[in-house]
């Protein structure tokens, strides 16, 4: 079906020099997966290679692993295509496609255009035979990979009424060297594991990075010439600014949902409690005071809440306070100890890290204790983080103890459960924002 309609696009420029995209065609069908239905049942689609510039073979390959590794996808063998290359301007043989089982089809073409790369794609219900999306794209041809993660996202939200998740990065600690003497350094890489880049030299010791809700700026503690300071980092011009120069130790520095201020533990003694100052500095205010251990603070997507660990009770467990301190109660129950907890950007549940004897577990709980359920578990899982849509978990995995952690990801569901690729040992991810939703 020729391309008969151009309607305005609705998103902005960002930061990688993409152009407004525009949505061709009228979408008609009605492709959907139910992520929350118990009979859920992965969407089977193709990816064709996009043709026009060779670089759209790249492009689709992207998509393919994205749309796989989210669990919601099953995409066919190239080896089953009945078409392996299509004219962008027309139809497919929607018969052929529909005896393959497919039930969504992605058509693509990348070309140039004075020195810009421009691609297109289309989103077809083979059952109905109808354009469900098409847009088109035009950036730097170095930023080919985020259009790839944007068509990604733009199809998983079509499909799946949800955010995509797939334009984002993790900042995370890569670890090098042999086991008792590490080099911990920041290091950066898109959520596939691809485009790593290093953020600090490994000179001082760097843990507990955290992205801020609404920006590329990171939160994170370094040690070295003193006391450990709590630093603030602009991913994309490499600023660096001192929050806090706190005597003794400080730990898990996170920003508030509006990025003005970051809670964080101060030890003192032989205990810790949880302060909160400005995210440019300031005198930290007090919001906890025990002779506990409280650490691992985490605000609730409206900023009236901070979910925290604390071993006031006797052992490591979950408690929630409000933002002012107010309020505390604990809220886990369970058999173990409890640690790392993280509020879900939905608001909906909140992950953590949960220890039973040598079993270390990934779970997820309502914000009230309830509905407790373990995604995943193993000899070491650690460090949970959220994808900016509520429904992917990030966290650090040793499976032996022997090697060194690497990335993993999970699904609320407990559906799925895959690596994500780094050069090295990889602990302490934190999930970016969208990059396309930051109106660069």
């Amino acid at each position: 079906m020729p391309i008969k309609t151009i309607l305005k696009a609705a998103c902005v420029a960002v930061a990688a020099a993409l152009s407004p995209l525009a949505f061709v065609g009228q979408a008609h069908a009605e492709l959907f997966v139910d992520v929350r239905g118990g009979n859920f049942q992965p969407l089977p689609i193709a990816i064709v290679d996009f043709g026009g510039d060779p670089q759209g073979i790249q492009v689709a390959g992207v998509i393919t692993n994205n749309l796989s590794r989210s669990g919601l996808f099953v995409p066919l063998d190239k080896a089953k295509f009945p078409e392996s290359q299509l004219d962008f301007d027309s139809n497919p043989n929607f018969a052929a496609w529909k005896a393959t089982g497919v039930q969504a089809l992605i058509t693509g073409r990348v070309t140039r255009e004075g020195g810009k790369l421009k691609a297109q794609f289309r989103l077809w219900d083979v059952t109905s035979g109808q354009q469900t999306i098409g847009q088109q794209y035009f950036t730097d041809p170095q930023s080919w990979r985020r259009v790839a993660h944007i068509i990604s996202d733009a199809v998983y939200t079509k499909v799946t009424g949800d955010k995509g998740f797939f334009d984002t990065r993790i900042v995370y600690v890569d670890e090098t060297g042999p086991k008792d003497k590490r080099r911990k350094r920041l290091a950066i890489i898109d959520q596939d594991g691809a485009n790593f880049k290093a953020l600090s030299n490994g000179d001082s010791l760097v843990v507990t990075p955290r992205f801020s809700p609404n920006s590329q700026e990171v939160a994170y503690m370094a040690f070295g010439g003193g006391d450990p300071k709590v630093y603030k980092l602009d991913v994309a011009s490499g600023r660096r600014d001192v929050v806090g120069n706190f005597p003794g130790m400080s730990f898990a520095p996170r920003f508030s949902p509006d990025g003005s201020r970051i809670v964080m533990s101060l030890q003192e003694g032989g205990n810790s409690n949880i302060y909160v100052t400005g995210a440019n500095g300031g005198a930290p205010q007090r919001l906890t005071s025990t002779s506990a251990i409280d650490t691992s603070p985490s605000y609730s997507p409206d900023g009236s809440q901070i979910v925290f660990e604390s071993d006031r009770g006797g052992g490591q467990q979950i408690y929630v306070m409000g933002a002012d301190g107010s309020g505390q109660k604990r809220i886990s129950f369970g058999g173990g100890n409890y640690s790392t907890p993280v509020w879900s950007p939905k608001g909906d549940l909140i992950a953590f890290t949960k220890q039973s004897g040598s079993t270390f577990a990934i779970g997820v709980m309502k914000p009230d204790g309830s509905g407790e359920k373990i995604l995943a578990e193993g000899f070491h899982n650690e460090g949970p983080t959220w994808a900016p849509n509520g429904r992917y978990i990030m966290f650090f995995r040793d499976p032996s103890g022997s090697g060194g952690p690497k990335l993993h990801m999970v699904d609320v569901n407990g559906r799925v459960d895959v690596p994500v690729p780094t050069p090295g040992y990889a602990s302490d991810p934190a999930w970016s924002p969208l990059l396309t939703d930051l109106r660069q």
